[in-house]
């Protein structure tokens, strides 16, 4: 335990996801070493991101406007949408540069241990951007655990009524990867996912 405000510090760092005690400490350590300057900028950032961006009215990613660029974007396709859990997952697909369509982003995903169900995700934004009848594929990008598969199927039988095509992200073994170190839901996934191999 260290004085006052550099306690402070430390206990509000590791009020970040992702960063344990140690790491807290050790950031902390280093903003006291940084000069004033980075500090104060690192500061500024801290402030005016919260004041300046928010959530994409259409698609709930991060913009700074109220429509983020992908929905603004008139050459993106507007048949399909790519269903993920978080903005994050947005920016990894959008680095494949596989996909030119739009997104939904649900804001997490189902899971009843940590008191998250289907009402506490944007799940009824999705109805409603799928209630005229333009879209015609939906792609589950959900995470391949077992809150994703969770929130895939929920999504499923959800969207089965609406007539419209369901995909799910193709998952399994990744290359290099050795079968012992697989959990049970990547090799389950690989089997349900094997293809013939052509002579």
């Amino acid at each position: 335990m260290y004085e006052g405000i550099v306690q402070d510090l430390i206990d509000e760092l590791g009020r970040l996801p992702g960063i344990g005690p140690k790491s807290a400490q050790r950031i902390a350590f280093h903003l006291l070493n940084a000069d004033a300057v980075d500090v104060r900028r690192l500061a500024g950032v801290l402030v005016e991101v919260k004041a300046k961006v928010h959530f994409c009215a259409i698609c709930g990613n991060v913009a700074e406007e109220e429509q983020c660029r992908i929905c603004r974007d008139p050459r993106r396709d507007t048949t399909a949408i790519c269903v993920v859990e978080e903005p994050k997952d947005v920016v990894a697909i959008e680095r494949t540069r596989e996909f030119r369509g739009r997104y939904h982003v649900l804001g997490g995903a189902i899971s009843p241990i940590e008191g998250i169900g289907p009402d506490e995700l944007r799940v009824k934004e999705l109805m409603q951007r799928l209630a005229n009848g333009d879209i015609t594929e939906v792609i589950l990008a959900t995470d391949p655990n077992l809150e994703g598969e969770a929130t895939a199927t929920y999504l499923t039988r959800m969207l089965k009524p609406l007539n419209v095509r369901v995909t799910r992200l193709a998952s399994g073994l990744p290359v290099g990867g050795d079968l012992e170190y697989a959990d049970e839901i990547t090799l389950g996934r690989a089997f349900e996912g094997r293809r013939s191999v052509d002579d």
